[in-house]
């Protein structure tokens, strides 16, 4: 046996060279013909495993597989809890009289309210309530207050719940919202919350709340689905109040920290028939873990008290489904936009799409603004966003650092007319690996709010102009080098 042993590894030791040259052929050729991945992020793997051969390879066993190889999730197959037969009534209507082109003047707004529709199926709403909160103290302070109100169920959905001090002032109301009768569920994404464990929330379960993890990562660093996650943030309060945007569940969001400052972010409190689409989604996501399903969802679509007056649609994307739908949004209003394009993002790693709809408007004449980071929260991935953002000014657009702490808003305002906040990047990973969701939001007086505090923003910013790109290191030309190609995987 040991003989045998021997003259196993002896063979693999003369012929290593050979076998490791085959295997990247194969797999190489796997990632052309049988993945269909994107050009970029072909190149993108295609490089890496040539350039690291054995580390490429595992880096591509981990992380690079599609998520449809696995057949774990199946969230396409989940029915539409709450919305079955309207949007089927809605359809047959909209067949005969093409009402969401009338329901405006706008003619990009009229498309993209029926490519939302006809595409997504997202529902129109027309009644939405909805407040702005910029500041994560504020929006919390709102949410909890909320919560202590509630008095059927509060589901909550977050990709970083950190247990810190905000962490269990929100947990602390949710088990006295559990103590009152009320339903509590709580949904987190196993990777972005991965301090945070079962143990930390065992006062609520203990009293009847439902924690479930997203993807749980039993074994992260051998685990398929790592690189899939859950970065939607949505919460609901009785089916008559949501919240959605950018903040997360941690100290950081809600006081001042060493490593980024101040946290600037959007995020929107929503009343309206639109609750019904946030619950959806969040119903849809819970099923999905197969833990805690909720099988008869009436109870969660009540009627709606609200009086606003704001169109809106919610839009979800994910890996799961064959069109990158909030790709497609940003695309629409990038390509309506006839006067202004204001952007604010943490990460700018656009594929080709996205980045040459917004050279073609500058030059068409329309005005592009950027706001992104001046610092990173993930190396590369910043040093990639910084090489695109100069790329756009060399075409003239005016991007700006923000230097009052770090930027994470996800927002895009077309003419002051409409706007998008939500939990989506503009980037790769955000159009084809996360599970998001944005509000697009169809008024000009919310969209002239958002446009004020961006010039607010932009009175704590600081121009990048060519000058200012060139003065960076070789180090710093190195690092964006290596960002740019392996852009397509971060």
């Amino acid at each position: 046996m040991n003989a045998f042993l021997e003259t196993i590894l002896s063979v693999v030791r003369t012929h290593f060279s050979t076998v490791v040259f085959f295997t990247n052929v194969l797999l190489s050729l796997i990632i052309i013909f049988r993945e269909r991945k994107s050009t970029a992020s072909t190149w993108s793997w295609l490089f890496v495993i040539n350039l690291l051969p054995i580390v490429g390879f595992i880096l591509y066993i981990l992380i690079g597989r599609g998520i449809s190889s696995y057949r774990i999730f199946k969230l396409e197959k989940q029915p539409r809890h709450g919305f079955a037969e309207e949007i089927k009534q809605a359809k047959a209507a909209y067949s005969k009289d093409r009402f969401l082109t009338k329901l405006t003047d706008n003619y990009v707004i009229g498309q993209l309210l029926h490519m939302l529709f006809i595409s997504e199926e997202s529902i129109v709403s027309m009644n939405t309530d909805v407040k702005l909160f910029t500041d994560g103290r504020e929006k919390f302070d709102a949410l909890i207050a909320d919560i202590e109100k509630a008095q059927h169920h509060v589901h909550v959905e977050y990709y970083i719940f950190r247990m810190d001090n905000l962490g269990k002032e929100l947990t602390q109301a949710l088990i006295a919202a559990r103590n009152r009768g009320v339903e509590v569920r709580v949904l987190i994404d196993a990777w972005g919350s991965n301090g945070t464990k079962m143990h930390h929330f065992k006062e609520l379960t203990a009293v009847g709340g439902e924690v479930v993890y997203f993807f749980p990562l039993i074994l992260p660093l051998i685990n398929p689905r790592t690189n899939y996650r859950l970065h939607r943030k949505i919460v609901v309060i009785d089916g008559q109040v949501g919240y959605t945007g950018g903040f997360n569940v941690g100290d950081e969001y809600v006081s001042i920290t060493k490593k980024f400052g101040y946290w600037r972010d959007n995020h929107l409190r929503v009343k309206g028939d639109i609750v019904y689409s946030l619950q959806n989604r969040f119903i849809m996501d819970w099923n999905s873990q197969h833990q805690y399903e909720i099988a008869n969802s009436s109870a969660y679509f009540p009627k709606t008290d609200a009086s606003g007056h704001i169109t809106s649609q919610f839009v979800s994307s994910g890996p799961d489904t064959k069109r990158e739908q909030i790709k497609m949004a940003y695309l629409k209003m990038i390509n309506g936009a006839e006067d202004e394009i204001i952007i604010q993002t943490p990460y700018y790693i656009p594929d080709d799409s996205i980045h040459e709809a917004l050279k073609l408007a500058l030059l068409s004449g329309v005005r592009v603004r950027v706001m992104i980071p001046n610092k990173p929260d993930h190396p590369f991935v910043y040093w990639a966003t910084y090489y695109y953002s100069a790329s756009l000014v060399r075409y003239g657009a005016e991007v700006y650092t923000y230097e009052n702490g770090f930027v994470h808003a996800k927002t895009i305002i077309i003419d002051g007319n409409f706007a998008s906040v939500g939990s989506a990047n503009f980037d790769y990973r955000s159009f084809s690996l996360d599970f998001e969701g944005n509000m697009i939001i169809y008024d000009r007086e919310f969209s002239q709010r958002l446009r004020h505090d961006f010039f607010e923003d932009l009175k704590v910013s600081r121009q990048l102009t060519m000058a200012r790109y060139e003065e960076r290191s070789t180090f710093i030309r190195f690092k964006e080098g290596i960002a740019r190609l392996i852009g397509p995987m971060l």
